[in-house]
């Protein structure tokens, strides 16, 4: 059977309306993941070792398992935990926060072991007080160095959201999904789908080039 793209035309302000709710998502849980993550770093380049245990397993469990097995188990497993149904929105962000949190907290972490040792060690000469030292030299010059890899989980954190669908969240791809059951024609509304994915990565990786750039200058 041909394609038709016309009779999608009438359907796509309501996939677009999904895309806030994809976006909503892919922002909160990259801004809670990145401050969660942080707290991870520290967790584990501190000199506490129960700490760094600790930080070291939740890293290994969440980067060990699937991500939409992670977030099934917080939705559908919420009754029974909790005595109550945690909402689509609420359990998509919780279960992105955490899982892009063990990755953001790797990268960090890397980003902090890469500055000079030295720049720590002439703070700690001159008395600078370690939560200081940690916000204002270690950890703005480890995130320039990594904001590449950063970037990249933000993009893969979007792609990713697509899974939402399976609980039930109206995002972009569970819209076009339900257009394609009025359809009875998937591969259009899919294939629209496809192309605002597309766009928002396209954004996302300008962004990062433009950031980068400018955080260049100012070396």
């Amino acid at each position: 059977m041909p394609l038709d793209f016309e009779q999608l035309i009438p359907s796509i302000p309501f996939i677009l309306e999904g895309l806030k709710v994809t976006l909503k998502i892919v922002g909160l849980s990259g801004i809670f993941g990145f401050i969660f993550g942080i707290l991870l770093a520290l967790c584990k380049i501190s000199s506490i070792k129960p700490l760094t245990f600790i930080a070291d397993i939740y890293t290994s469990i969440f980067r060990g398992t699937p991500l939409v097995l992670q977030l099934m188990i917080i939705f559908y497993g919420s009754p029974q935990l909790f005595g109550t149904q945690i909402e689509p929105y609420s359990a998509a962000i919780l279960a992105f926060s955490l899982n892009s949190a063990a990755y953001i907290s790797e990268i960090i972490r890397a980003g902090i072991n890469a500055v000079d040792k030295g720049q720590r060690e002439a703070a700690m000469a001159l008395g600078v007080p370690y939560g200081k030292m940690m916000k204002d030299i270690i950890l703005p010059q480890g995130i320039k160095n990594i904001l590449p890899a950063l970037m990249n989980e933000f993009i893969t954190l979007t792609k990713e959201s697509a899974i939402v669908t399976v609980i039930g969240a109206a995002d972009v791809m569970r819209r076009s999904y339900m257009v394609g059951s009025d359809l009875y024609s998937f591969f259009e509304p899919l294939l629209f789908a496809g192309l605002i994915y597309y766009v928002l990565v396209m954004i996302l990786t300008i962004l990062g080039k433009v950031l980068e750039g400018r955080l260049r200058g100012n070396d």
